[in-house]
């Protein structure tokens, strides 16, 4: 299987998990064996993690208050960060952890089903943790796009209608 070929399935998964084999080999002009063979590759290898949705989720009745936490740490001797990373990753309110490079260390996405849930999570667990030396915690009010889909899109298509 080619790089660009892998690619090319990752890129059309990405952009639509619920693609079939079939559709991506007719996309890629290639054979529905070859594309389930390698999305199965894929998965042994641990490429493709898990096919997931996109939801706005205020259009559901569903409480819930996410918040972005900024975390600065002082690295471990010999493990860096990856050791601090685990211990924060696997607490169950962690959706997301990222290393970055500036003021904070860790950039975080957590879920709560209050504002106290985020305030108690931050200071039971998180701040408690040793080598954590400061947090800044910022509330998601509204979120306009993720992964490249924009939630309430106001341009109305000005493809014109084409009937055979």
């Amino acid at each position: 299987m080619s790089t660009q070929l892998r690619h090319d399935i990752l890129q059309l998964l990405h952009e639509n998990s619920k693609l079939q084999p079939d559709t991506i080999a007719d996309m890629l002009n290639v054979s529905k064996e070859t594309v389930e063979k390698a999305i199965a590759q894929l998965e042994r290898e641990h490429v493709i993690l898990r096919y997931s949705t996109i939801i706005n989720w205020d259009k559901v009745d569903h409480q819930r208050v996410t918040a972005m936490i900024d975390v600065k740490v002082t690295p471990q001797r010999e493990v860096g960060y990856d050791a601090l990373a685990e211990r924060i990753y696997r607490f169950p309110e962690v959706k997301s952890l990222t290393l970055m490079s500036g003021a904070y260390d860790f950039s975080l996405v957590v879920e709560g089903y209050s504002v106290k849930d985020i305030g108690l999570f931050v200071s039971e667990k998180l701040s408690t943790i040793e080598h954590v030396q400061s947090t800044t915690t910022h509330f998601i009010l509204k979120q306009y796009k993720e992964d490249g889909v924009i939630f309430e899109d106001r341009e109305e298509d000005q493809r014109l209608v084409i009937t055979p």
